[in-house]
């Protein structure tokens, strides 16, 4: 059994997960000191086009669970897209990671050469070999909405910097 599929995905997730938690924990802390609304932050965005940072929380945590899921050939858990406060993305976050979690190593085995289709019956099906999904589709999509987040709170004003975005390792 490879163990690379698994080491590749899942100590990612936590790792990045765990930071967004903590970097949130934060951002309803300089909330709460400077006496002003949460849902300034939640709601604040890089640009108007873009996702406010609750969405992309809730995106970053999609990834987390559908990439685990679709390696494993387990059942993609959708959860709804509802949260208004930081104690509910806090909560999102929970679940994805006591999702990921209860996988195991053994549940990735063959998963480099798993057909992995996206948005299957549309135009935009797209067919991927697992490791392609995973290194070329799934991580970069879930760095970039974790980054956005990060980038969306040090804009506004938290005093976060590189080590708070990497977490523990």
């Amino acid at each position: 059994m490879s163990p690379y599929m698994y080491t590749s995905s899942v100590p990612v997730f936590k790792q990045l997960l765990n930071s967004l938690s903590a970097i949130l924990t934060k951002a309803e802390a300089l909330a709460t000191e400077k006496k002003f609304d949460q849902k300034i932050l939640l709601d604040a965005r890089l640009f108007p086009d873009m996702f406010p940072l609750s969405r992309q929380v809730q995106i970053a945590t999609d990834f987390a669970i559908s990439v685990s899921a679709r390696l494993t050939g387990v059942e993609v858990t959708a959860y709804d897209i509802n949260e208004q406060s930081f104690a509910e993305l806090q909560e999102r976050i929970s679940k994805a990671l006591l999702f990921i979690d209860s996988l195991t190593p053994a549940q990735f085995e063959g998963s480099e050469t798993r057909e992995i289709v996206l948005r299957p019956d549309t135009p935009k099906e797209k067919r991927l070999v697992g490791h392609t999904y995973l290194s070329t589709y799934g991580l970069p999509q879930f760095f970039f909405h974790v980054t956005t987040a990060y980038a969306i709170l040090r804009h506004n004003g938290l005093e976060v910097g590189k080590g708070d975005f990497m977490g523990v390792y």
